[in-house]
């Protein structure tokens, strides 16, 4: 079932190549859905200020996951594989640790976003 849409390919255009801007595409959508979720989260704490309706500890999930972001994208590739310039204070070992904290603090809030769901 794994391999069903492997042969599945959707028609090119062959007038815009996509290729070389895939990472500005992407950061752009993803900074996008960024600042709407921030949006919307501070509208809900504007518009219902009392606890009983919005506890204000549910802006934690947002927090923990905008942290894990910048700490996931603060280390390059090449830190992650060790062909940096400079080891840094801790080197490659380091720089694979910040990353698995990075990831272990985005799934954690998104357990919890889920858990508050």
């Amino acid at each position: 079932m794994a391999g069903c849409l492997d042969s599945f390919q959707l028609p090119r255009c062959d007038c815009i190549d996509y290729s070389e801007k895939r990472n500005t595409i992407s950061s752009i959508i993803g900074g996008g859905l960024f600042a709407i979720g921030w949006w919307i989260i501070i509208d809900v704490a504007a518009c219902y200020p009392s606890m009983s309706d919005f506890h204000q500890a549910y802006h934690v999930c947002g927090i923990i996951g905008t942290i894990s972001v910048f700490m996931i994208n603060a280390v390059s590739n090449g830190q992650i594989r060790g062909e940096s310039y400079t080891n840094g204070c801790l080197g490659q070992r380091g720089a694979r640790i910040w990353l698995f904290i990075g990831f272990l603090l985005g799934f954690a809030s998104l357990i919890t976003a889920c858990w508050i769901l």
